[in-house]
């Protein structure tokens, strides 16, 4: 049976505060756990208004101690800001702190321009080059595999499922070699999704880790009463990729229904082209357009995304998606 999570990018609502948002992501995740969903992933993006994740491991901290048993992740972290060393410290407290609930998916797009380059104090470009090197030192870190100067503590012999997250060839390539699960961001990035998982399946080594491929795919969902209910829900998100997309990023802001019968063409596209994995609907819509998502990718996991300005909100989408794609399963 397919399993369920959810990603969260603690957004900031217009008006809204950062705490509000830190709240708003805890309530979410134990909303989720109470539900069944398998894992809480949280992302890390920097210098963004709308978004509060940055700091992902602390953040993973707080909701860890608000909840029992969901696990919690990155989705993700993006290795090339940081050192492997760092991250097998943050992740192995957490893994001490939160034992056997601990996800660390990675990821090599920085998405930073000069600025943040010039904060982090990185060369982003160099570092992403680095990426296969650094997720087997990291893996070393935790592992012991390989013998290595230092020891992380914490961090060495921290159970932590290491995840390999991408949107191309490359992360599905690096997920095979290494015998990694993998998760595909298919709710901001379709383009590459058949192909990148149908190459994973077919080059996959086993690891000590993991046996055989086993995949997550990423899909924006926006459950409500109506249709049209639903699809004004979802505005505040195609807002804010209407926004990045043009470089104009900021927090999220309130739906609009008829939201993308006001946009032009070329705006009306990118935002069709990117809901190629979506579910927006009835509770019945949504649940018949993720089992043909999953018949499509036969996904193991579905990774459920989706920010809605009211936060009261997604945990009803959230309850809807959850009561009726179980209830057709039973069916």
């Amino acid at each position: 049976m397919t399993a369920f999570s959810v990603l969260d990018l603690v957004p900031v609502r217009e008006g809204g505060s950062i705490g509000e948002a830190f709240e708003a992501a805890t309530t979410l995740a134990q909303k989720a756990e109470s539900l069944g969903c398998k894992r809480f992933w949280v992302a890390e993006h920097h210098a963004m208004d709308g978004i509060a994740g940055g700091a992902t491991s602390v953040v993973l901290a707080h909701i860890g101690n608000a909840t029992s048993r969901i696990r919690i992740g990155s989705g993700g972290i993006m290795l090339p800001n940081h050192t492997p060393f760092q991250i097998a410290e943050q992740f192995g407290t957490l893994d001490a702190l939160f034992p056997g609930r601990v996800d660390l998916g990675l990821g090599r797009a920085p998405g930073a321009g000069p600025e943040l380059q010039r904060a982090l104090r990185k060369n982003l470009q160099q570092a992403s080059e680095y990426f296969p090197q650094d997720v087997a030192e990291l893996r070393a870190l935790l592992t012991g595999d390989f013998d290595l100067p230092i020891t992380a503590t914490p961090g060495m012999g921290a159970k932590v499922d290491l995840w390999m997250l991408g949107s191309s060839l490359f992360g599905a390539q690096l997920a095979a070699k290494m015998g990694l699960p993998y998760a595909f961001a298919a709710h901001f990035a379709p383009d590459h999704l058949d192909a990148a998982l149908a190459l994973y399946r077919r080059d996959f080594q086993p690891s000590a880790q993991l046996a055989n491929p086993y995949v997550m795919v990423a899909m924006n969902v926006f459950a409500a009463d109506t249709h049209e209910e639903a699809c004004t829900l979802a505005s505040s998100q195609q807002q804010s990729f209407v926004a990045l997309r043009t470089g104009n990023p900021g927090k999220l802001k309130p739906a609009i229904a008829g939201y993308t019968d006001t946009l032009p063409a070329p705006q009306r596209a990118m935002l069709d082209h990117v809901g190629q994995a979506s579910a927006m609907g009835t509770p019945d819509e949504v649940a018949a357009a993720i089992a043909a998502f999953i018949k499509r990718t036969g996904a193991d996991e579905i990774m459920l995304c989706g920010s809605t300005f009211d936060p009261d909100a997604r945990l009803r989408s959230l309850e809807m998606t959850m009561e009726s794609v179980r209830s057709k399963a039973a069916a």
